[in-house]
């Protein structure tokens, strides 16, 4: 097991690298640092003297990938290429462009993320099943056809009409919640519990279908039929037969999504002025702040590779027929 982890990390250590080149390819070949000073001060009636300045302010001034005025090894670490994108592999993501230290601003931001992100997966995740096994159970019944169209239904419709609804209905109309702000401790609970509901609902359409189809297929196999003619109920079948060896596709989808779940939600944090990573993506975004953006980004590939290698890990404690050689 240990080796098998060790090995997959440095699996994961070229696909890092990859995602680094191609992040500063976009954000300094494509996008020189010129052109992001235009950006920041004014594509009109900006001095190349202002340019310099900003550049200078923020590091963007030397060479991208080699020094040639530098000696020895600075020649290559006094480059933007190894103060901008090599530094992010020991956590170092730098200044944002109002000074504010990233890795600071990460920190602080991570737990109201997660108090979102975690009730809403944990919640969701118990919901999704819950509603898969009984429209299974009771399935090519009235019940299963109106929990299909009601998934159809709920997939059709933006996440924005959810938050908007519930921001009028919930929080306007009659006043059960506050519309949006945040507060630490037990406070935070009035100013989390309308997000989450709206998070949990706005994923309900395609999560049960997918459980659904899950415990389907597992319906129509032969441990299945062999359960029913020892003469097991169709309840036992279900929820303890079928549900266990039904958790190996449950767990691809949920232990990848647990390490994203530091990165929060874009939309719902950002409407509900949550203070999180996903609003202050969105907020570097909007102000192009693109030190921001480049940390987001290397963080959001870490964190998906390792739920790769949490999926992979969990699948043997569910299935010991899997052995990781």
């Amino acid at each position: 097991m240990l080796s098998y982890i060790i090995r997959r990390i440095f699996y994961a250590i070229p696909i890092l690298i990859g995602v680094n080149l191609i992040t500063f390819m976009l954000f300094f070949v494509v996008n020189t640092p010129d052109d992001m000073a235009r950006m920041q001060l004014g594509i009109k009636y900006v001095t190349p003297e202002a340019i310099e300045k900003w550049k200078a302010e923020r590091g963007y001034d030397k060479p991208l990938l080699f020094n040639q005025e530098a000696e020895n090894l600075d020649k290559l670490t006094s480059t933007i290429f190894f103060e901008k994108s090599v530094s992010m592999f020991i956590f170092d993501f730098g200044k944002a462009d109002d000074g504010r230290d990233i890795a600071q601003e990460i920190k602080s931001r991570m737990l109201p993320s997660l108090a979102i992100a975690l009730p809403v997966f944990v919640l969701g995740l118990v919901v999704y099943i819950t509603c898969a096994l009984l429209m299974v159970f009771f399935r090519a019944t009235y019940i299963d056809f109106l929990g299909v169209v009601s998934c159809v239904a709920l997939m059709s419709i933006s996440s924005l009409f959810y938050i908007i609804v519930g921001q009028f209905l919930i929080s306007k109309l009659w006043h059960w919640v506050p519309i949006s702000g945040y507060e630490t401790g037990l406070d935070a609970a009035k100013f989390l519990f309308l997000p989450v509901i709206i998070g949990v609902i706005s994923s309900a359409g395609s999560n049960i279908r997918w459980y659904r189809t899950i415990f389907l297929e597992e319906m129509n196999k032969e441990y299945v039929r062999t359960a029913r003619a020892k003469g097991l109920s169709e309840r036992i079948v279900l929820f303890r037969h079928v549900l266990g060896n039904a958790l190996i596709p449950i767990l691809t989808g949920a232990v990848v999504v647990v390490p994203l779940l530091f990165l929060g939600s874009l939309l719902v944090e950002s409407f509900f002025g949550i203070p999180g990573l996903g609003s202050y993506t969105i907020d570097a975004i909007n102000s192009q702040d693109f030190a921001i953006v480049r940390a987001m980004v290397f963080l959001g590939s870490l964190l998906y590779i390792i739920g790769l290698v949490l999926t992979d890990i969990s699948y043997t404690w569910v299935d010991p027929r899997i052995h990781l050689a």
